[in-house]
């Protein structure tokens, strides 16, 4: 792809919008930046832009800047039905994501994560295999990395181990993953996506430029999942905590097993009980990732050891701290009722649930059957709080925090030992936090004053 002299439009300043567009110059193109944001609340980002002769628009989209390129280069976070963006596709011109760009210039081969929940731990745990038994292997993507930033670093023979969402997915025309996995699909980013079907189409996409001599890892038991096996041309693998498979991870009696094509023998790679990790969504994630690394050449043995020594990612059932026999676990990147649903799960009973941030038009009422179960009151915060609320009237003590310190404070006074405050919200964190991270840091640093 030659960028040298090209005009190039770079829309968003989020992190990954920041590398694209230092990425972009050093290539040799004409960037220009274009964010809604005030240049006040972008006087961090400026400085380094226009020392590297970026030019910055910034407080609204000139129509004017959008047509005046060569090549649009869009961030996650912006909408494509955004007014400008929409204007110059109408006019056909070329609007990519970083996703698309980067993987113009990877040289590695790509393993791809997506699926509304579980890519994180899952992406993590691939790139930790991969790396302990000893193959070149980067990781990035929406995990926190830019895709850009490991293009200097990815040469032939690398894996580069990517966690993609659907925000990313949108905007892809030639991203072809040699090993491509699903986790799952279910209701998320419907505020941006408009539907479920649109939503799943944006998943079902990792797979649109798969040939047949790559591999493609589904979950067997999530039949918005088994659905994307419709439409891809790759080898299909499956993966399974319920039953026997014919070609993939499942598990059998106390052992995760790999049965490498249709009617060969199933291979023992490790007892289920040395998985570190808490929540039965946790053995799916660690046979997603187990498939992939065998797929990739990773033996039994090594994989057993890697898995066994994997400790859990922040902002993922995070152990905090155990204060006069209470559990604190954050799990601020629980950003649907799906997540919310599978932290609930990770523990029998005793719980003080503290939900809300932004909403995403969810259906919280999905929580219900489980909360009457297990969970002994749930505290609100955020502008989701009063939905929240409505949507489980009568189901749990419901206590209207609006701030996640009140929320730990109130948990912790009700809370008797032997209970959990879980921090699992099932709404985005932008009303009142920069990111889920924030948002999880922010838990952890009152839960550690607590004296």
């Amino acid at each position: 792809m030659e960028l040298k002299n090209k005009r190039v439009l770079v829309v968003g300043l989020g992190k990954s919008g920041i590398a694209a567009a230092l990425f972009l110059r050093k290539q040799g193109a004409r960037v220009t930046v274009s964010d809604s944001r005030s240049a006040v609340t972008l006087a961090k980002e400026i400085p380094a832009l226009l020392d590297a002769g970026i030019m910055v628009e910034s407080g609204g989209h000139g129509l004017l800047t959008f047509r005046r390129q060569d090549l649009i280069v869009i961030s996650p976070g912006v909408p494509l039905d955004t007014p400008e963006v929409k204007q110059v596709i109408g006019y056909g011109m070329p609007v990519i994501g970083e996703l698309e760009l980067a993987s113009r210039f990877l040289k590695g081969r790509v393993v791809a994560i997506t699926g509304s929940n579980g890519k994180t731990t899952t992406t993590t745990l691939i790139g930790k295999i991969l790396k302990d038994a000893g193959l070149p292997t980067l990781v990035g993507g929406n995990i926190g990395i830019p895709v850009i930033d490991l293009v200097p670093e990815s040469k032939d023979g690398f894996l580069d181990v990517l966690e993609v969402s659907s925000f990313q997915l949108e905007t892809i025309e030639q991203f072809h993953p040699w090993i491509a996995l699903v986790l799952n699909i279910t209701p998320d980013h419907l505020d941006r996506h408009g539907s479920f079907e649109n939503y799943a189409a944006m998943k079902a996409r990792i797979t649109e430029r798969q040939e047949a001599d790559d591999f493609l890892i589904l979950n067997a038991e999530d039949k918005p999942t088994q659905m994307v096996a419709a439409k891809t041309r790759a080898q299909i693998f499956w993966f399974s905590p319920r039953r026997p498979i014919k070609q993939g991870t499942f598990v059998h009696g106390e052992s995760i097993v790999f049965v490498p094509r249709e009617g060969a023998k199933g291979e023992p790679i490790m007892p289920v009980a040395e998985i570190p990790l808490r929540g039965a969504h946790n053995v799916e994630n660690v046979l997603a990732a187990i498939c992939a690394a065998r797929l990739a050449g990773v033996p039994a043995e090594k994989i057993r050891a890697s898995v066994a020594s994997f400790k859990a990612v922040e902002h993922r059932l995070e152990f905090v701290r155990c204060v006069q026999g209470i559990d604190y676990f954050n799990d601020s990147k629980a950003t649907n009722v799906d997540a919310a649903i599978k932290a609930v799960e990770a523990f029998p009973s005793g719980i003080h649930l503290i939900l809300g941030g932004k909403d995403k038009d969810s259906d919280y009422t999905l929580l219900a059957p489980l909360l009457r179960e297990r969970v002994k009151a749930v505290y609100t915060i955020g502008s989701a709080a009063e939905k929240i609320e409505r949507a489980l009237e009568g189901v749990v003590k419901m206590v209207g925090a609006g701030t996640i310190d009140v929320a730990v404070r109130e948990a912790t006074k009700a809370a008797v030992p032997g209970d959990v405050v879980l921090l699992a919200p099932a709404c985005s964190s932008f009303d009142q936090f920069e990111n889920y991270e924030h948002r999880g840091r922010t838990f952890r640093q009152i839960v550690n004053e607590l004296s």
